[in-house]
């Protein structure tokens, strides 16, 4: 028969246990990993975006520093101490850098869909005549002549295996074409609200 005192010492066993109201030592671990992240993208962003990201400039400097580093182990010696001072950013601090890092993502995104839509309509005009006339109906003041000179260089470079020189000219008038359009649209709706607030 097994003895009902035996191990018993009169207490508790949980008696001694510390209440942690601390976050776990793994909850700790993801919390600085992921400041960590977070500078690693900061070093790779470009120097003129750093250096608008609200945050405090010794955080700011040991970035810019980290930029410049060329040598592997000195550049990981300073991404450690970028780690450590993006600890030392409140909750608001990084709420703002994240906030901005997805803005710059989302703008990229858009870039690189209007980028790829201007190619393929550049595509177009290479394989379809049809395109320009397109493009002259949506771009009256368009210099056609310049344009079809353009296109037919581009075939030619492509067929002879040449420099695109005129390819690239083609996608430069296009992204203007665009840039030029997107400011009139943004013009005609600040003319719309002025108007709403006239009336």
């Amino acid at each position: 028969m097994p003895n009902p005192n035996r191990g018993s010492c009169g207490f508790q066993s949980n008696e001694f246990e510390q209440e942690y109201d601390r976050p776990s030592k793994s909850q700790l671990k993801r919390e600085m990993t992921a400041l960590q992240k977070l500078g690693e993208e900061l070093v790779a962003e470009p120097r003129d975006r750093v250096k608008r990201v609200p945050m405090p400039e010794d955080v700011r400097d040991a970035i810019l520093e980290c930029q410049q580093i060329k040598d592997h182990e000195g550049r990981r010696r300073q991404m450690q101490f970028v780690g450590k001072k993006m600890r030392t950013l409140d909750e608001d601090e990084i709420a703002a850098i994240q906030k901005m890092l997805d803005s710059w993502r989302g703008l990229s995104k858009a870039d690189t869909a209007a980028m790829h839509a201007l190619e393929r309509r550049r595509e177009k005009l290479l394989k379809d005549d049809g395109a320009l006339t397109e493009l002259l109906a949506q771009y009256p003041d368009l210099d056609v002549q310049h344009l079809r000179t353009l296109i037919r260089n581009a075939r030619k470079e492509q067929a002879e295996n040449k420099p695109p020189k005129a390819y690239r000219e083609i996608f430069q008038i296009l992204k203007q074409l665009q840039g030029e359009s997107r400011a009139a649209a943004a013009e005609d709706d600040a003319d719309e609200l002025d108007d709403e607030h006239e009336d």
